[in-house]
């Protein structure tokens, strides 16, 4: 593949340790780039999590901003966040939007506080395009009662869970220690039953080396989820993944790579996976809906509990602030946010990425990877993925199998 090399950065200052944050926004616009509208908004309804995930980058990484804001969300900041994400749908005339209840833990805030929330955005959309509302949560607190309460408001309900009971309880712990599957799988089991399982959006899986991939995603699947998201845990150049000993130098895509050709061989679609999905559709041209891959913009914003308009919540994974835009819904809107540096560093594509993936055989599918994924301390993002190596395996396999079936149904004349 040619290398495109692009039009450079415009800068505003040297920026050795956080560089973007020295774009000049103004003179990116000015080349003719222009942002894309937030389209998700994150809602971090509680500040804090009923339990204790040791990969968790929103406690047990670089940022702990957690620490000194309002532990829940008042009505006030949820009502001026509404008007500002309604603001921004009418001001660039978006046919719809994406409202996700977040944490920490959102079910910590109580059915009726995140009733009200979502009562309080429907009102703001009332006349607008379409307002459509998930949530992620642990799964530890989603009772039939909650669940009721959120279905009538066609709440969509993301869980997390990490595989079978034994992998899942090796990470995702309460503070003394316990496991949580147990309590995941009754809720799971609820969300899962008639008349609730039109509010299923999926499962989240957090990538383990460690184990059995197979045993993971059959255990996943059991669930008969609409959609599975499989996560590389977050990690950089400075705070290395953890990779076991003798596993090779790309053990998260050989874990990846055996969950892939299950899914790919199955006789019909078991579940929708997104990563694997976003490759397939790069792989052929096409774009991502993810971060984990491709140069798509990222139209993401998060509100805290304190009404802070902040960047995508992993960036917390790097460095304490890297999420900050100094911006909060009582008194500014999407559109300042628009505007800020970082913000603009993820949505220009090409421009945001360093001389080695440039050169790179797989770039346009990869994307360098997630952003938070190539932060180092001593020169900020514009780097590989700490990650590079099991990128790299994964889409070459990938777009290998992909070529060998366009061949074989080529030769075969099939359409």
């Amino acid at each position: 593949m040619p290398t495109v090399r692009p039009t450079s950065l415009p800068i505003v200052a040297p920026a050795p340790r956080w560089p973007h944050r020295a774009l000049d926004v103004a003179a990116l616009r000015a080349t003719g780039w222009c942002p894309t509208p937030f389209r998700d908004v994150v809602l971090k309804v509680h500040q804090r999590c009923n339990l204790a995930c040791d990969y968790c980058y929103v406690y047990e990484m670089a940022d702990q901003s957690w620490r000194t804001r309002p532990l829940l969300m008042e009505p006030h900041i949820a009502r001026a966040a509404a008007g500002r994400m309604a603001d921004h749908a009418r001001t660039h005339q978006l046919d719809s939007m994406r409202l996700v209840l977040h944490g920490g833990e959102p079910l910590l805030a109580g059915a009726a506080r995140l009733d009200e929330v979502v009562g309080a955005f429907h009102r703001a959309f009332d006349g607008l395009g379409r307002l459509d509302v998930q949530m992620q949560t642990n799964g530890v607190l989603l009772d039939e009662a909650t669940l009721k309460r959120l279905h009538a408001r066609g709440v969509g309900i993301g869980v997390s869970l990490d595989g079978t009971p034994a992998d899942h309880d090796r990470h995702r712990l309460r503070a003394n220690g316990k496991g949580s599957h147990a309590e995941v799988d009754r809720a799971l089991l609820l969300l899962a039953s008639e008349p609730y399982r039109a509010s299923f959006a999926g499962l989240l899986c957090t990538v383990d080396p460690t184990t059995d991939p197979i045993a993971c995603y059959e255990a996943l699947i059991s669930y008969r989820p609409p959609a599975l998201d499989l996560l590389i845990p977050h990690a950089n150049w400075s705070a290395p993944p953890f990779r076991p000993d003798g596993s090779g130098p790309a053990p998260h895509a050989d874990w990846l790579i055996a969950i892939f050709d299950r899914w790919y061989d199955a006789p019909r679609q078991e579940v929708a996976i997104r990563l694997f999905e976003d490759v397939l559709a790069l792989v052929l041209g096409g774009t991502s809906q993810s971060e984990q891959v491709g140069l798509s913009p990222v139209a993401v914003v998060v509100i805290e509990t304190d009404g802070a308009i902040e960047q995508v919540d992993s960036l917390k994974s790097a460095y304490q602030g890297a999420c900050d835009t100094g911006l909060n819904v009582l008194r500014d809107g999407f559109e300042a946010a628009l505007d800020h540096p970082g913000v603009a560093a993820r949505q220009i594509g090409l421009r945001a990425l360093g001389d080695d993936c440039l050169r790179c055989e797989v770039r346009d599918v990869c994307g360098g990877g997630h952003y938070a994924h190539r932060y180092r301390a001593s020169d900020g993002f514009r780097n590989a993925s700490v990650y590079c190596a099991d990128m790299l395996k994964l889409i070459r396999h990938i777009s290998a199998r992909v070529a060998a079936d366009l061949t074989r149904l080529s030769a075969t004349g099939a359409a």
